[in-house]
């Protein structure tokens, strides 16, 4: 097959740092090219290269497309090439329609009015394409994620794309959602489409990607074609530079016989149905020194659950009692939880867990400022001892605690969230899809924290989309279907069947 794309000797550099170093990418026309690499390492960099995000003059090295050099000034001029990058997270209005969002600064108009009957019949014609049966009238708001990701794929081929770029594309997906999604490449191959994807998900680049470029500290150090069958573990040895035999440290029991939180009758109301119960009645309790995990499919309730015990940030009408240490806790604020001992890493970082436009150092104390200030002023000094302390401890890959956190890839934002909350010494620590979108290296560390974490004492509870994940670190499961915990089961005694099992078995009794 011919060439597509070239990228010859990409150095990018940001200050204190050479994000791209002399890197090289060749991408043959109608493959799918996956794109790995430690978070960090520069995959989206180099993609934000190649689309014009970062424009041509701001990087050193040339982009050859169908055999001519390009110089990219900003994304339209990639996208009028059919260069179309699909972000991880993802550019979607909520409040417009499919079809609005579908042709946003693409319309389809007639002296500057926009046709609708003609923006709508094509967008029909895109849903269609990728398998998506949803009205082009239907507000973003009302899908969920995995339909989303979709109506950005349909968005792409509105643009006539021959290169998609997709980051992450199934870093928020359910199994069922992300095995659509990967049909869906493979059947965009077959037709001819190039793809280049970026994905820590090993298993899903074994299964659809025809060569690996594997990315490490802003180098290419490796090209691999998949028909040779490459195993997971020489991917992983290129990616981080050494062997990890074990994906998951060694298990070793921790629990003690004190309960460190114990939840009773807990339910939680939809915040606009309120006839809806989110969280049903659910009891649970979790000892100190356990990691205790949650399992269940996408919209289970798992990260409600979450989210009301700590100071009520999410849902209505919410009934219910929690002991912390064996006495009644009053959860009722986010202060309030935290003072109680709770805390809670979110799904989201970029939202909710993290101040993008705000430095390492300031971010890191924030769940427990008073602990650097001087009465009611921050002392700096201190500030930035425990920002380098916790850069350290975490491994937090950044030119310094100045960095601003929007600069920092997935993974180290991660940890960036993870040590604000360590720093707070939370006796419960609630963990929601902490390693989503964060390489296997990194995931090791995280894994190796919590483990520390329930050495010392502390209770971890985790919620996670990845059933290799709960069954490699959790000493014990509860399964969540349907705002209703539905079975309890050792994690030695789990298995992936087992739980899906008890989830299927629910809806059928609920039925």
């Amino acid at each position: 097959m011919p060439t597509i794309l070239e990228m010859r000797g990409i150095t990018k550099e940001f200050p204190g740092v050479k994000a791209l170093n002399n890197v090289s990418l060749s991408v043959e026309e109608g493959e799918i090219h996956a794109l790995v690499g430690e978070n960090g390492a520069g995959k989206s960099t180099l993609m934000k290269v190649l689309s014009g995000v970062y424009p041509h003059g701001s990087y050193s090295g040339d982009i050859v497309f169908d055999g001519e050099v390009r110089a990219y000034r900003g994304i339209r001029d990639s996208e009028a090439d059919g260069i179309i990058i699909i972000h991880q997270e993802l550019a979607l209005i909520p409040l417009l329609s499919i079809a609005e969002n579908i042709f946003l600064g693409n319309e389809r108009a007639r002296g500057g009015i926009i046709d609708w009957r003609r923006t709508e019949a094509r967008a029909a014609e895109l849903l269609e394409q990728v398998g998506l049966r949803e009205s082009p009238k239907t507000l973003v708001d009302d899908l969920g994620l995995g339909k989303q990701q979709l109506v950005e794929i349909a968005k792409a081929l509105s643009k006539d794309v021959r290169l998609m770029i997709l980051d992450e594309p199934t870093s928020s997906l359910n199994e069922t959602d992300s095995r659509k999604l990967l049909d869906l490449l493979l059947e965009f191959k077959a037709k001819g489409m190039t793809s280049i994807l970026i994905s820590h998900k090993l298993n899903e680049i074994s299964r659809v990607a025809d060569t690996i470029t594997v990315i490490r500290d802003g180098a290419a150090v490796s090209r691999l074609d998949c028909a040779e069958g490459i195993s997971e573990g020489r991917i992983i040895r290129d990616m981080v530079g050494r062997s990890l035999d074990n994906r998951f440290p060694e298990r070793v029991a921790h629990a003690r016989e004190e309960t460190a939180l114990e939840v009773r009758n807990w339910t939680v109301r939809h915040p606009i149905h309120s006839e809806r119960r989110v969280v049903d009645d659910v009891s649970f309790h979790v000892k100190r020194g356990e990691v205790l995990g949650i399992a269940g499919l996408m919209g289970a309730g798992r990260t409600e659950l979450a989210m009301s015990l700590f100071g009520r940030s999410w849902g209505a009408g919410i009934e219910g009692e929690a002991w912390i240490g064996g006495a009644r806790a009053d959860l009722s604020t986010v202060r309030r939880a935290i003072d109680a001992g709770l805390a809670y890493v979110t799904e989201d970082r970029k939202t909710y867990g993290l101040v993008l436009d705000d430095t390492i150092r300031r971010n890191v104390p924030l769940a427990k400022l008073e602990a650097v200030a001087d009465g009611l002023v921050v002392n700096r000094n201190r500030e930035a001892e425990v920002a380098e302390r916790y850069r350290k401890r975490l491994n937090i890959k950044s030119s310094s605690i100045e960095q601003e956190a929007v600069n920092l890839s997935g993974g180290n934002q991660q940890k960036v969230v993870l040590s604000k909350w360590l720093f707070a010494d939370p006796d419960i620590l609630i963990l929601d899809e902490p390693t989503r979108g964060i390489d296997v290296g990194a995931k090791f560390e995280i894994y190796t924290v919590i483990r520390d974490l329930a050495a010392s004492g502390k209770a971890i509870i985790v919620i996670s989309s990845e059933m290799p994940e709960l069954l490699g670190v959790t000493d014990r499961l509860y399964v969540m279907n349907e705002g209703r915990f539905v079975a309890e089961m050792a994690t030695e005694e789990a298995s992936q069947e087992r739980i899906m099992t008890a989830i299927i078995k629910s809806g059928e009794e609920a039925a």
